[in-house]
């Protein structure tokens, strides 16, 4: 199975906001290639008769109960702390999505 175009590969990129060298665009098609033969090759295998399995220890909802913790809450000025970009008690962080595109 061949790779991915680097276009599509260098699109990808953009799109997760990573900056990719060609050579490491080439060494990610040649990864993505593998992968997808790898699935082709476990699409192949019979399951027949195999019943569906979502998990298999049999636990069900071992997580903690959903309570409000009075002791964890920190205040503004401790939740704010570990910055310096700060708005109207929001942080402020990078545009992720770019309304032109």
């Amino acid at each position: 199975m061949s790779g991915l175009p680097s276009t599509q590969i260098h699109h990808l990129a953009l799109l997760a906001r990573l900056e990719m060298s060609d050579e490491e665009v080439e060494s990610l098609a040649g990864e993505l290639s593998e992968i997808v033969n790898y699935v082709t090759l476990l699409s192949e295998v019979d399951t027949e008769g195999v019943v569906p399995t979502s998990q298999t220890t049999g636990l069900v909802d071992v997580l903690r109960s959903d309570a409000i913790s009075t002791t964890d809450i920190l205040s503004q000025a401790e939740a704010t702390s570990a910055t310096e970009k700060i708005h109207n008690f929001s942080f402020i962080v990078p545009a992720v999505l770019d309304k032109s595109q």
